[in-house]
């Protein structure tokens, strides 16, 4: 999932019900999943000619996979490669899986950023893709070859605390999921992500030198070093925000989201909160501020 679109949906990207050719390694289509959160929907990518690695194929939904193969025609799926266990991108493995024998990998099992207390979400299982169990678990600096091409495994933790990205250093890219997207910037929400991973994240990206990166959701981001430098200044930017309004007064994530996201669609407002909840946990954990007790999404804040 990403946060909330906006207006400007990149009109760039094929309609869904297209595999359209990127570049010599590259194919995409898209899920028919368009959503505030998914743009025109999920990105599924294919890798390489002949036989092909497929990356993130997006939700439990038979169609997209019946299509993509369809598409694909005399070509062999070698493996299913997956950034991250959020549901519009990690359960339509199973179903390609069963369609042709590939082995399913990259991240590992969904899990918390930190120890829950029972109850303490009730979204828990809203977005998190349970099921999911790899045959092939890959971490830092990993790789999966095929005939011209490979893939190698960059952890970027934050948006959820098993996500993967994977370079392709062949053309210099690097298939992002939802870390980066040019579309929107990238929810952090507790309890998949933490703000602090995410940040990091970011900081390891600025020092690589891939000039093109293929998102889960949305058309390319060009440009990624000026971009992700972008993505830090505005965390940095709304993370000041939300310090004034404790400064100012407020003392919970309600008051704060009504404070600084005037005017945002009602829909959205628990999107909302869990950004700013994410942001006060790291403040929390850097001792900027104060909380009556661990850091809770219905806590009260204060300055320390």
């Amino acid at each position: 999932m990403s946060a909330p679109a906006p207006p400007d949906l990149d009109a760039a990207l094929p309609p869904s019900g297209e595999t359209v050719r990127l570049s010599p390694l590259i194919r995409r289509r898209v899920c028919p999943n368009a959503s505030p959160f998914t743009a025109s929907g999920t990105c599924t990518y294919v890798v390489g000619t002949g036989a092909v690695a497929v990356i993130d194929p997006g939700p439990e939904a038979s169609d997209h996979v019946e299509a993509l193969l369809a598409s694909l025609p005399g070509e062999r799926v070698t493996a299913i490669v997956v950034t991250h266990t959020h549901r519009d991108h990690s359960p339509g493995a199973r179903l390609l899986q069963a369609r042709t024998g590939a082995p399913i990998v990259g991240c590992g099992p969904h899990r918390a950023a930190r120890e829950l207390t029972e109850g303490e979400f009730p979204h828990l299982d809203a977005s998190a893709d349970r099921a999911h169990a790899p045959d092939r678990l890959m971490r830092e600096g990993d790789t999966l070859a095929g005939d011209g091409w490979t893939l190698v495994a960059l952890e970027t933790p934050g948006h959820t605390m098993n996500h993967l990205a994977f370079a392709l250093p062949e053309e210099a890219a690097l298939f992002s999921g939802d870390h980066v997207m040019a579309w929107s910037t990238s929810i952090v929400a507790p309890p998949d992500g933490s703000m602090r991973a995410y940040l990091a994240s970011l900081d390891k990206l600025r020092e690589r030198d891939e000039t093109v990166y293929w998102p889960g959701h949305g058309g390319p981001v060009r440009d990624p070093r000026r971009f992700v430098r972008g993505l830090a200044a505005h965390r940095r930017q709304r993370e000041s925000s939300i310090r004034g309004r404790i400064e100012a007064g407020d003392r919970d994530v309600r008051a704060i989201v009504a404070a600084i996201y005037q005017g945002l669609n009602p829909a959205l407002h628990g999107a909302a909160a869990l950004s700013v909840f994410a942001h006060l946990e790291d403040l929390v954990e850097r001792g900027v501020i104060v909380s009556d007790g661990p850091p809770r999404l219905e806590g009260r804040y204060a300055p320390a």
